[in-house]
């Protein structure tokens, strides 16, 4: 199984939309566009996995660079695992700043 970032995505497209787009180049597991927790808006990108990889490659060469919803290109790529938040350098580290306070 393959999962596949697509970002750049008109905020309103729907999960049923992303999931029929791609089940053009093969079976679909799960379409999700991820969504602000407070707000749930979208927040322009989601995930399709795909079981079987060369589906998944043929959805990513050609909806990569696409203008298949609006006039927004699309980035399509392979989703890589999410990182640990611990290994994170923090957003505002004073202690590497060339400020003094």
């Amino acid at each position: 199984m393959k999962s596949i970032f697509v970002g750049n995505l008109p905020w309103s497209v729907t999960n049923e939309e992303l999931e029929k787009k791609f089940s053009e180049f093969g079976a679909v597991s799960s379409a999700r566009i991820m969504t602000d927790k407070f707000s749930g808006k979208s927040r322009g990108f989601g995930f399709v996995d795909m079981p079987e990889d060369a589906d998944a490659e043929k959805a990513i060469s050609a909806m990569n660079g696409s203008k298949c919803f609006g006039d927004r290109e699309l980035t399509c790529n392979e989703a890589k695992p999410k990182t640990d938040r611990k290994d994170r350098k923090p957003f505002n580290n004073r202690q590497n700043s060339n400020y003094s306070f």
